[in-house]
C-alpha cells in the first residue's frame, strides 16, 4: 500500500487528538517482518541538540544500520548534524523540523527520541501507529497517564518500544537484582537512589521571540502556549515544569529504575512523600536564594512499598562552597541496597560488620560512556530485526512503572506546602536512611549558601496514598488531576490509541 499523503497524516493526527481515532501508514518494512542480518534498519533521531548526538553517534557506526531522517524544530542544528551523518555513517540524511512529514516515509523503520520530555510521549504513540519501532529517552512520559498510553500503543500496534534507562544492560546490575531476590544477602529493607549532580543558579531571563530557525509553536506541543524564553533553548527546560520533570526525572530516573528494579515484585508504590526546595548562590550571599527554575534542586523523595522502603536523595548544591578551601563540585549518582544483613551495591556485598566487600561474580566495571551506551542501542536493534519484545532490555512496561516514580514524587512535591525548616520528616522520619539524606540537604545547604535551614522553610511534600492496580490516588483529587495535563490541539496524547 502506498504512504499516507502528508495531508491526511496531519488530519488523522488531529483526529486521533480530538476523536481518540488513530492513524496507520502501512507498508513499513518495520510492521512485523523479521529483518534478514543483510537488511538495512532505517532510523530517524528526532532530538539533535544534546543526547541526540549520542544517538546519531550510536545508531551511524552500526553495521546495517542508516540514520535516513534527523528531526528537530530548531533548523539551525539541520546543516552541521547532517554533516555528522555523512562523516560517520556515508550517507546523507533527510532533515526535517515536523516529526510527521519523517513518519510518512514507509521504508523508515524507527524513530529514535531524544525530544524534550514533554514530546516523548506523543511522538512514540504516533511513530507507533505509523509502524516505526521507538528507542525513547527517559523519561519515556511527562505524566502517568502518558506512560500508559505508551504502554497501550505498543501493545495495540505490536511495536519494538526500548527505553533509554541503560543500566538495564549491565551484567553487574543484573547480577545484583538477581542476588537480591534470592535472599541469600538478607531481606531488603531500603532501596537507595542518589542523583546528586551539580545543579546551582539559572538566573533570569526575559522572554523574547524565538529564532528565526526555530518553529517554537512546534517546540511547545503539547504545552499551553507561551512566550519563548532562552532558558527554554536548549537543555534548561529541564527545570520547569511545562517541560521537564526537574532532577528527579533526569539524571532520577536512572537510579530510580536500578532502584525499583532491585526490589522484588516492586511496580509502584502504596504510599509517596517528597520534601526540599530549590535554593541557588545570590549574589548578595543573603536571601532570596531564588532563580527562574520551577522545579527542586534539593529533595527527598520516600516510596512506600510495604515490606522496604525506596528512597531517593537529590542534593544539586552538592559542595560547591562559598567556604574557602573546598571549591571542587562534588557528585554522588549511586545504588545501594540496604538488607537485614549488609549492602549491596553493583556488583558487591559488603557484610554489616565486614572491612571488605564480596564480589557477586560479575565485575563491577566502571563503563566507558560509548560502551555504555551501545549495549542498549544494540539490543534495540537486534529486537527490531528478530521482533522479540521480551529480549527488550528496557521495555516499555518497566519504563513505564519506573518513571510513574517521577511523577509521584513530583505530585507530592507540588500539592506540599512551605513550613518551618526544622519541622520534623513526618512517617518516614524515624527511618535511619531517610534521616541520612535529609541531613545531607540540611549539611549541603550550609556548606554552599551558609544557609541554617531551622532559620528559613522548606517545601514539604503532601503524604500521597496510591492505588498500584488503578494507577490511581486514593482520596486526593488535586493528585489525580495531576496524572495528565491539559493539551493544545493539534498535540493531544489521545486517551484512545
Amino acid at each position: 500500500m502506498p504512504s499516507i499523503s502528508r495531508r491526511n497524516f496531519l488530519k488523522h493526527a488531529a483526529a486521533s487528538a480530538g476523536a481518540g481515532a488513530v492513524f496507520t501508514i502501512a507498508g513499513t518494512k518495520s510492521s512485523g517482518s523479521i529483518l534478514g542480518a543483510n537488511d538495512t534498519v532505517r532510523i530517524g533521531v528526532a532530538g539533535i541538540h544534546g543526547r541526540g548526538q549520542v544517538h546519531m553517534g550510536q545508531f551511524a557506526r552500526m553495521p546495517g544500520v542508516k540514520v535516513t531522517y534527523l528531526i528537530d524544530p530548531d533548523a539551525s542544528l539541520h546543516g552541521n548534524r547532517a554533516k555528522k551523518i555523512q562523516e560517520l555513517g556515508g550517507n546523507t540524511p533527510t532533515c526535517v523540523q515536523d516529526i510527521r512529514k519523517a513518519l510518512e516515509d514507509k521504508n523508515l523503520d524507527a524513530i529514535s527520541i531524544a525530544s524534550c520530555n514533554h514530546w516523548h510521549a506523543l511522538m512514540t504513540i504516533w511513530a507507533c501507529q505509523a509502524g516505526k519501532d521507538v528507542y525513547v529517552e527517559k523519561p519515556m512520559s511527562h505524566n502517568l497517564f502518558e506512560g500508559r498510553k505508551c504502554v497501550e500503543a505498543a501493545e495495540k500496534y505490536q511495536r519494538i518500544v526500548q527505553h533509554g534507562t541503560q543500566s538495564r544492560s549491565v551484567a553487574s546490575w543484573k547480577r545484583t537484582v538477581a542476588a537480591i531476590a534470592s535472599g541469600e544477602h538478607g531481606k531488603l529493607l531500603v532501596s537507595k537512589a542518589y542523583a546528586s549532580k551539580v545543579r546551582w543558579s539559572i538566573g533570569f531571563r526575559n522572554d523574547e521571540p524565538a529564532p528565526e530557525t526555530l518553529d517554537f509553536n512546534l517546540w511547545l506541543g503539547p504545552a499551553a502556549k507561551r512566550p519563548c524564553n532562552r532558558h527554554f533553548i536548549h537543555y534548561n527546560w529541564h527545570w520547569f515544569w511545562d517541560f521537564g520533570n526537574g532532577e528527579i526525572g533526569n539524571q532520577g530516573a536512572h537510579q530510580l529504575d536500578v532502584a525499583r528494579w532491585g526490589i522484588p515484585g516492586g511496580t509502584l508504590p502504596k504510599r509517596v512523600l517528597s520534601m526540599g526546595g530549590r535554593w541557588v548562590e545570590s549574589t548578595a550571599g543573603k536571601p532570596p536564594f531564588t532563580d527562574q527554575g520551577e522545579t527542586p534542586n534539593m529533595l527527598v523523595t520516600v516510596y512506600d512499598y510495604g515490606d522496604c522502603l525506596l528512597v531517593m536523595e537529590i542534593a544539586g548544591l552538592n559542595n560547591r562552597t562559598i567556604i574557602e578551601g573546598n571549591p571542587k563540585p562534588q557528585t554522588k549518582v549511586a545504588n545501594e541496597f540496604h538488607t537485614t544483613e549488609g549492602v549491596l551495591t553493583c556488583g558487591e556485598f559488603t557484610r554489616q560488620g565486614a572491612d571488605k566487600s564480596l564480589s557477586l561474580g560479575v565485575e563491577a566495571k566502571t563503563w566507558a560512556e560509548n560502551e555504555f551506551n551501545h549495549l542498549i542501542f544494540k539490543n534495540f536493534i537486534d529486537c527490531v530485526r528478530s521482533r522479540k519484545r521480551e529480549d527488550l532490555h528496557a521495555d516499555v512496561l518497566e519504563a513505564h512503572r519506573t518513571i510513574g516514580l517521577c511523577h509521584l514524587g513530583n505530585i507530592s512535591y507540588r500539592l506540599g506546602e512551605q513550613v518551618p525548616g526544622d519541622t520534623p520528616i513526618p512517617v518516614f522520619g524515624d527511618n535511619e536512611e531517610v534521616q541520612k539524606s535529609w541531613q545531607r540537604i540540611k549539611q549541603g545547604l550550609k556548606d554552599a549558601l551558609g544557609l541554617d535551614l531551622a532559620s528559613t522553610t522548606y517545601q514539604l511534600g503532601k503524604l500521597l496514598e496510591f492505588d498500584p492496580e488503578k494507577e490511581r490516588f486514593v482520596g486526593n483529587e488535586a493528585a489525580n488531576e495531576l496524572l495528565s495535563r491539559e493539551y493544545r490541539e493539534p498535540f493531544v496524547v489521545p486517551a484512545n490509541v
